[in-house]
């Protein structure tokens, strides 16, 4: 039995591209496979990790949990559709990553955060931060980035 086709238009990155899927095709597995953005990347496959995290419609997603036919009509950025912002300076600025696998999607994240949380307190950081899994470095170097792009110096407790 074959598996339904939909073809349908997905933007991502402020580019409109026609792409067909089957139902069951994650909005990871089409960035990666079919578009060739492969700065997501494939982690837990669960949701756990953060590793594939994307913004749709400007709010941070677990690309592995979304089916890319609910991307239809939304606004997707991914890692490459980011510009030399200000998060990701401050990511090479403050040392915040080791290995590198989990860092497009702690960037993503971050870059929500100081998008819709510009005076985010400490404990809403460390909030936003649980949302992502790094196994080679602590989040100590993530959070100083967040707090150089925030101007946000002077913690609350």
């Amino acid at each position: 039995m074959n598996d339904p086709i939909y073809t349908f238009l997905l933007t991502v990155n402020d580019e409109t591209t026609r792409v067909t899927v089957r139902p069951a095709d994650t909005l990871l597995y089409v960035l990666r496979e079919k578009l060739g953005l492969t700065g997501s990347k494939p982690g837990c496959l669960n949701g756990d990790c953060g590793a594939c995290t994307v913004l749709v419609d400007g709010v941070p997603m677990k690309s592995c949990l979304m089916l890319a036919i609910e991307a239809e009509q939304k606004k997707i950025t991914t890692i490459e559709g980011l510009q030399d912002t200000p998060i990701q300076r401050a990511f090479v600025e403050q040392f915040a990553f080791q290995c590198g696998y989990c860092t497009s999607g702690f960037i993503m994240n971050c870059h929500a955060l100081v998008q819709t949380k510009p005076n985010a307190t400490e404990a809403e950081i460390k909030k936003w931060l649980e949302s992502n899994i790094c196994r080679c470095t602590g989040y100590e170097e993530i959070s100083e980035a967040v707090h150089s792009v925030l101007g946000n110096l002077e913690r609350d407790t």
